[in-house]
């Protein structure tokens, strides 16, 4: 009996690691998703820039500002190789509830320079662990949309809302903001805004070479 239940358990473990393996280089079919790419920031260390476009990351978003207002320190160090390894690449800011909409967009205007060759901004819409003030819809969408026009002004170009699940459950964004979505959702497309979306971050989980430690792997539609 207990041999069995070591023969059990042993295939258990096998299958686990056969599936973490798999999870950690999947990404979608580029037949379907053939424009593909990375969310980098200080939490991933140094980047070889090289070795990620080389491993077909085709662009990089990269975070300017985090949800407490404070710089990524490795902004301006990542734009710039980005930039130098021939990747295309624009930048993140983390909206935070809990802040002013125009400090918040002051803090993307001294980070971020001006670049005719960025893509869009990128706002992104989650709830932080540190801020846990939920204000009420017209409120939120409000102050939303005075850190969108100060960001697309700063840019010259529209931004793009990268929405979680949670976030727009809350608050449903897709409705109250005529802007581009890009949604999240590990291996399987997300349905949960009341648009379709442009952008999906397909998994967080992926290890690819260039970086040390899993990455958020985007796609974009077709």
């Amino acid at each position: 009996m207990l041999v069995r239940v070591g023969a059990g358990l042993a295939l258990v473990g096998v299958l686990a690691l056969a599936l973490w393996l798999y999870a950690r280089a999947w990404a979608p079919d580029r037949d379907r998703y053939p424009v593909q790419g990375v969310t980098i920031s200080a939490d991933e260390g140094v980047v070889d820039w090289g070795t990620l476009a080389a491993q077909g990351a085709d662009f990089a978003y990269i975070r300017a500002v985090g949800p407490s207002g404070a710089r990524d320190p490795a902004f301006a160090t990542n734009w710039r190789r980005a930039r130098a390894a021939g990747m295309r690449y624009g930048a993140m800011i983390l909206f935070s509830a809990c802040r002013s909409p125009i400090d918040q967009a002051t803090g993307f205007m001294t980070t971020v320079p001006r670049d005719n060759a960025a893509l869009p901004p990128v706002i992104r819409l989650a709830f932080a662990p540190t801020c846990t003030k939920r204000p009420g819809r017209d409120l939120l969408l409000s102050n939303l949309n005075t850190l969108i026009n100060l960001v697309e002004g700063q840019a010259g170009k529209p931004a793009l809302l990268n929405v979680t699940e949670d976030f727009d459950k809350a608050y449903d964004i897709g409705s109250g903001i005529n802007r581009t979505l890009w949604l999240d959702g590990n291996f399987f497309p997300p349905d949960y805004a009341t648009r379709p979306w442009v952008m999906w971050t397909a998994t967080d989980m992926r290890h690819i070479d260039g970086v040390d430690g899993p990455v958020r792997w985007n796609v974009v539609t077709p």
